[in-house]
């Protein structure tokens, strides 16, 4: 009876630590998730084996995992250099439908790799391919070619067809992209340009600020000047 007690506290206490940490601890891991959510595992268990280790030994670590990896989380909303170190960056390993070797080699991604998760993604021919991501958390992300993916409504009511590939990311939180810019062809005067027509001063008071294939700009104000 004592050990069920014990057990049942030990599983109340993980599942609230996992309730805290987010959403995503339930979804796709991050690098340092990962190695969190094994050591709670861990932890919880030798006490949950035990009667003559203290539940206090079991329950001090996993209340201590669980305030370091809130404090990550929120360091790395902040910083992106924290956020890099933590959870690393995607990798594009097709871009303009050309396939980056060096990306691939790095990454550690053999050809037999990529054309697995292309079959897995409903893309089995790789000349249909625009861009390729290797997200963060190891999954393979894909955008077909515009003439090979799917019909939208927005294909079937316009007169003009969108074109597909990879959005340039200009601004997260309130920081310029400068590589997202370069490659998007513009400049730092043409963005603060366009965010002056709507009526927003300062890339600082933006959220997020995308510009698609079709050079349209989505803009995204911080909440508190929305």
């Amino acid at each position: 009876m004592v050990l069920a007690i014990r057990t049942l506290i030990l599983y109340s206490i993980v599942i609230l630590s996992l309730r805290i940490m987010g959403k995503r601890q339930l979804g796709e891991l991050q690098p340092s998730e990962l190695v969190v959510a094994i050591m709670i595992s861990d932890l919880a268990s030798i006490p949950m084996e035990s009667v003559e280790i203290p539940l206090f030994s079991g329950i001090v670590p996993v209340l201590t995992l669980l305030v370091a990896e809130v404090v990550t989380s929120q360091l790395s909303l902040k910083s992106k250099t924290v956020r890099k170190f933590l959870s690393g960056e995607p990798s594009m390993v097709i871009y303009n439908g050309h396939i980056n070797e060096g990306e691939m080699r790095r990454m550690r991604f053999n050809l037999n790799d990529l054309m697995e998760e292309l079959r897995l993604n409903n893309c089995p021919n790789i000349a249909d391919v625009e861009v390729a991501v290797i997200e963060t958390s190891g999954k393979l992300s894909v955008i077909p070619k515009t003439e090979a993916r799917a019909v939208t409504v927005e294909d079937m009511t316009s007169s003009t067809i969108s074109k597909g590939g990879l959005p340039y990311m200009l601004v997260a939180d309130g920081r310029l992209n400068k590589y997202e810019l370069m490659r998007s062809g513009k400049t730092a005067g043409w963005l603060e340009n366009e965010l002056k027509k709507r009526g927003v001063n300062g890339v600082r008071n933006v959220f997020v600020a995308s510009l698609d294939m079709d050079d349209k700009l989505f803009v995204q104000l911080k909440e508190e000047k929305q």
